[in-house]
């Protein structure tokens, strides 16, 4: 186990995905988002992609050097193209996209199409909570969870966030796949040969399976059953069908090297208070429902034990493992 500053690394994630092919701006901008998973304890988001999206790169899956752009603009909406690369610069564009038409319009809706893995969903709105603004993020993924009552893996993961700044204090911050549990925690269960708890994953036959293989061949169990799969069912159409993006079972695998470019979707949406019932009014019935919340002293806010993990790294260093940072030396030669 290795300990790095937090800068240190951002820097050698930025390098290694720059060695493999991407642009300084996508690297950069990738590099961040990964240290940031990484620092709060999200570690199916954080450095252990960096060999992925490097292999994924050398197989044409994703390209490394595309730029973002803005192809549609009307009222306070916009659609970002990725142009099949990395998701951290297109949604970097919307999110600022957003919050510029919020400022002047009262919200922004932002949609990104051929797109990738936009990794943890609550990253991309610490930038909206920091301008004071409500933000909401989606995004489907390859196929993983069924259609309920179905066996085959139809609908993504589709990770949905939300952000709630407050005065003085952390935001409260949202994040949630819509499967049990994100598929990236099988992943790692199964590099590391461990088992994963009954209710988490079905095989390809369509039953419960405690081995992270054969749920990552078979589909996810969606969070709340039926609830979660139409939870699932919208955000699916919300990140596509606008924008035209690819649905989840049109997006190879992105746990194997070889396959199709993704082109996945994102949407975001921001809110500026003022354009309500004003900043004063949101920030007094936030904190009062905050209060209220933390009456039951068991009550943990979300995010907390996110930014609190993200405080210590930078403080203390970010712990990367052995085996993890092997991987991404390699990628620099």
């Amino acid at each position: 186990m290795a300990t790095l500053t937090l800068s240190e690394a951002t820097a050698l994630t930025a390098s290694a995905l720059e060695k493999a092919g991407a642009s300084t701006a996508a690297a950069q901008s990738t590099a961040k988002a990964l240290v940031y998973a990484e620092a709060q304890g999200t570690a199916s988001h954080g450095l252990s992609r960096v060999a992925q999206y490097a292999g994924h790169m050398g197989a044409g899956r994703v390209v490394g050097n595309a730029a973002a752009t803005i192809i549609k603009q009307q009222g306070a909406t916009a659609i970002i193209d990725a142009a099949d690369g990395f998701a951290f610069p297109a949604c970097d564009l919307a999110i600022q996209t957003a919050i510029n038409t919020a400022r002047t319009q009262g919200i922004g809706l932002a949609a990104v199409t051929n797109s990738y893995h936009f990794g943890a969903a609550i990253y991309h709105l610490e930038a909206v909570a920091a301008q004071r603004m409500v933000g909401l993020a989606f995004s489907n993924s390859p196929a993983a969870m069924n259609a309920w009552g179905g066996k085959r893996a139809l609908f993504g993961t589709n990770p949905v966030a939300a952000i709630f700044p407050r005065t003085d204090a952390d935001p409260l911050a949202i994040d949630l796949a819509l499967s049990e549990v994100a598929r990236g925690k099988l992943m790692v269960a199964a590099k590391e040969g461990k088992s994963i708890p009954l209710g988490w994953a079905l095989d390809a036959a369509g039953n419960p399976t405690t081995d992270p293989a054969a749920g990552l061949k078979g589909s996810m169990a969606p969070a709340g059953g039926v609830k979660g799969a139409m939870l699932a069912l919208t955000i699916e159409l919300l990140v596509t069908a606008l924008a035209g993006a690819h649905f989840g079972f049109e997006a190879d695998s992105f746990f194997d090297v070889k396959g199709n470019k993704p082109k996945l979707g994102q949407l975001f949406l921001v809110i500026n208070p003022n354009a309500m019932g004003g900043a004063d009014v949101f920030a007094e019935r936030v904190e009062t429902l905050i209060t209220a919340m933390l009456e039951d002293g068991d009550v943990r806010l979300p995010g907390a034990r996110r930014y609190a993990l993200a405080a210590k790294a930078a403080r203390d260093g970010l712990n990367v493992s052995d085996a993890t940072l092997a991987q991404i030396r390699a990628l620099i030669g």
